[in-house]
């Protein structure tokens, strides 16, 4: 694989920073912490790994992983609204786990969501995740099909 010269970097680089939009809405959870919902740049979007928050309450989705990941998926979806954007738009996700168990569960809610075409995607089991929830997805999109 060639490097990408130093002055095509630079281009990019400069490309991203000089197109960057905040995505943010009120029909996804708040962030909670030191970043935005979502930032579009360079003719993608970047959504911030989203968890099982219920926007309108700030309480976290109990009753299983499957609920859990539904809510997460209409987190992603309502970024994805604000942004004008659909799941069609996404080209690479990552899903976070407490456990890997949950997989085949979590990845049936995941794939009712995309229709065609599926984006690229990793599914990693981590040590834990943010307010003990079991499941987290980010994701980037292409603005323009």
């Amino acid at each position: 694989m060639k490097e990408m010269p130093v002055i095509c970097q630079t281009n990019f680089i400069n490309h991203l920073a000089m197109s960057k939009q905040i995505i943010n809405t009120s029909t996804a959870p708040a962030p909670i912490g030191p970043y935005n919902q979502a930032v579009k740049a360079g003719g993608f979007l970047f959504i911030s790994g989203q968890i099982p928050i219920i926007p309108a309450t700030g309480d976290i989705m109990t009753g299983g992983i499957k609920d859990e990941t539904h809510q997460v998926m209409k987190n992603l979806k309502a970024i994805l609204d604000e942004a004008k954007l659909t799941f069609g738009h996404i080209v690479k996700t990552t899903i976070f786990l407490s456990d890997m168990a949950l997989f085949g569960e979590v990845n049936e809610v995941y794939g009712s969501y995309f229709t065609g075409d599926h984006p690229a995607r990793e599914t990693v089991a981590v040590k834990g995740l943010p307010k003990g929830v079991n499941v987290e997805i980010s994701m980037i999109a292409v603005v323009e099909l």
